[in-house]
């Protein structure tokens, strides 16, 4: 029997890089059984979705806007499938992504893959991708105590784990996904896939890539640091960060897939009077 896999997409107000994902989750050599857009009390998705009637997809609508976590709470809360699968709005997934995550759960709990960091320019709300960053690190537990190196779009587990560990916490916000991961690796059986099949987007202003060094942020920290006995970590720009000794020794090879296009999105076509 093949397992059956919902995805959870929190989402607000990116309609064209939502509809990039959804065109690379309908390419999937895996299918998934349901995809769950949770849309965090931002404009409606529904045009978007009915795009795809391929992927089954609901939409759930959130009247405020209370974050990221609290929404991805939500999903999973509402998911029917064995598996999760976690993805933010404006990132992608190669075609054999889910293929290969699924064939890693055989042996393992919970699993992530490599990644590759995109930095994109706009054009005509078309997505152009300009510089990419392998994101590959060899998976060490003790070493991800003090930096994590686990990205968590892409990445697979079993939805019983929530049972066990509970829901994403709201009080660690920008660090919820380190936190996760270090609750999960606590009581399962972690494994890394060693290919890129994750396009992680990157934005100089945008809040995912460490940049905003802030009390707010510093406050997240110390609570993340309390809670996993991580002693006093320091907030530091994430690219400074990778350059460090003990991050940059675990660098690992990894298979790069992605021929650089971009995802052109039966949204973007729509709009612009193309055939898709």
């Amino acid at each position: 029997m093949c397992p059956s896999v919902s995805v959870v997409i929190p989402t607000y107000n990116r309609l064209y890089p939502l509809a990039e994902l959804l065109e690379s989750l309908s390419r999937q050599t895996y299918k998934p059984s349901e995809v769950i857009i949770v849309n965090d009390g931002g404009e409606p998705v529904h045009d978007v979705a009915a795009l795809y009637p391929e992927l089954d997809i609901r939409v759930i609508d959130r009247c405020d806007n209370e974050g990221h976590v609290a929404a991805r709470n939500e999903g999973v809360k509402a998911a029917r499938s064995e598996l999760i699968m976690l993805c933010d709005d404006d990132d992608l997934v190669l075609p054999c992504h889910l293929e290969r995550m699924v064939a890693a759960l055989e042996h393992a709990d919970f699993a992530y893959a490599d990644a590759e960091i995109v930095r994109y320019r706009m054009e005509n709300n078309q997505r152009i991708p300009t510089a990419r960053f392998l994101f590959a690190y060899e998976y060490d537990l003790e070493a991800m105590r003090t930096f994590s190196t686990y990205v968590p779009s892409g990445s697979l587990y079993r939805k019983s784990l929530h049972e066990e560990i509970g829901c994403f916490d709201r009080a660690v916000h920008h660090y919820w996904d380190w936190d996760f991961f270090l609750r999960a690796a606590a009581v399962c059986r972690v494994t890394r896939v060693a290919a890129a099949t994750v396009l992680y987007a990157f934005s100089p202003d945008g809040d995912n890539v460490s940049r905003q060094l802030d009390d707010k942020r510093r406050q997240y920290l110390r609570r993340l640091c309390e809670k996993h006995g991580l002693g006093e970590l320091p907030v530091k720009n994430f690219w400074l960060l990778l350059d460090e000794p003990d991050v940059a020794k675990r660098r690992a090879d990894s298979e790069v897939i992605w021929d650089g296009q971009p995802v052109v999105s039966r949204f973007w076509a729509q709009k612009n009077g193309r055939d898709h």
